[in-house]
């Protein structure tokens, strides 16, 4: 797997982290992945509900000491 860009958005809460995802995956071409990485605990929500709403792939969500790691693949 080829990650293509990190968003660090930790610290900020809802909905930053989802501001700077959409902004970061918009940047991606379609089948890149983009990796996320946040502590807000709301966004394990938002970014699997908005992922699938846009027909992005969220191909692993993982917490370690706190903080949440998405990767998402840009559809």
């Amino acid at each position: 797997m080829n990650i293509v860009k990190t968003v660090d958005a930790k610290g900020l809460s809802c909905p930053m982290p989802l501001v700077k995802t959409k902004k970061a995956i918009d940047e991606l071409t379609s089948g890149q992945v983009l990796e996320v990485h946040t502590t807000d605990k709301g966004a394990k929500n938002d970014l699997a509900a908005w992922a699938k709403v846009s027909g992005h792939k969220l191909i692993e969500m993982k917490e370690e000491n706190g903080v949440l790691i998405f990767l998402i693949e840009k559809a």
